[in-house]
């Protein structure tokens, strides 16, 4: 199979290696890694990147993310989202005397660039382990706060119910923000704690959960989004001849005829037929790769029957 990405809505209940495995059986090939997990009970927008293009993935990993959340004010878990158990549950009166105004206050401190403590059951390694085997083992973990960017955080609807209050909410943020972490914020300004209810990622830098197929209806072969596509659509582009592209190719630096102007970032290589050869980084007087991607390597047979498919 072809180098590429591909965009997957993914549905509640598993995992993201969940999604990577049943796809590296659908596509035939070991070579297929995700950019940001989505937990378990989330939904939406894995983008996956099979063959040479898990290469793209690093640069897809810290793209700005959109989300629609469902926040629930009155409790607070040990997760920071309803899957974890209640630590606590706040006075009904209490949380009954919030306001709108008060919600809309709390939420105004959450917005623009601020420090977020990550939620303790997450990947990130404490003395090379992930904080979540740690707290399920049942030790304490505490992890420092990390800047993190919110650029949009809003209400769209707010449901009152006997003792809390659920929120609908859209946020766009910077990469690596915790929106159970949020949550938890949010009900700790407001003195009756919070947690996440419901979480759907629809956007990844310019990619959207709408051009997204369900791994039930997954062809990988089909959705595929080319290297070379995927990567014009995250950098500049640039046109190489044959000797460049050969050369590029070997780990030599090239010239920057054509290149475009003023990019101080990485910039697309492609070779005459149009493939994805590099992304590069252009200097004064020439450029220099900055990572390759080799030709499609042989395809490893895919299963030949629909049930070895449908595992």
């Amino acid at each position: 199979m072809s180098s590429g990405i591909v965009l997957v809505d993914k549905s509640g209940g598993m995992t993201s290696h969940d999604v990577v495995a049943r796809t590296r059986r659908l596509a035939g090939t070991r070579k297929v890694g995700h950019a940001g997990t989505l937990d378990p009970m989330a939904t939406g927008l894995l983008i996956l990147g099979v063959n040479s293009a898990t290469r793209l993935l690093t640069y897809v990993v810290g793209l700005d993310k959109e989300y629609f959340a469902t926040i629930v004010l009155g409790s607070s878990t040990t997760t920071d989202d309803v899957e974890g158990d209640t630590l606590e549950t706040a006075n009904p009166e209490a949380v009954a005397a919030i306001t709108d105004a008060a919600i809309e206050a709390g939420i105004q401190k959450l917005r623009g660039d601020i420090l977020q403590v990550p939620t303790q059951v997450s990947a990130i390694k404490v003395d090379g382990k992930r904080a979540y085997d740690l707290v399920r083992s049942g030790e304490t973990v505490e992890l420092k706060a990390r800047p993190v960017t919110i650029a949009t955080f809003e209400v769209l609807a707010t449901r009152r119910l006997p003792g809390s209050i659920e929120l609908d909410v859209r946020v766009e943020c910077s990469s690596g923000t915790y929106i159970r972490a949020l949550a938890r914020d949010l009900g700790a300004d407001l003195g009756v704690g919070g947690h996440l209810n419901a979480l759907r990622r629809t956007r990844i830098g310019p990619f959207s959960v709408e051009d997204a197929v369900t791994l039930e209806d997954l062809n990988p072969a089909e959705r595929l989004i080319s290297s070379a596509a995927a990567a014009g659509t995250l950098f500049p582009v640039v046109s190489l001849d044959a000797q460049r592209a050969i050369d590029l190719g070997h780990g030599k630096k090239i010239g920057i005829e054509g290149f475009p102007e003023n990019v101080s970032g990485p910039i697309a290589a492609l070779t005459p037929a149009g493939a994805l050869i590099g992304l590069v980084q252009a200097g004064k007087n020439s450029a220099r790769s900055l990572v390759n991607f080799p030709a499609d390597e042989a395809r490893v047979e895919a299963p030949t029957t629909p049930a070895e498919a449908a595992e």
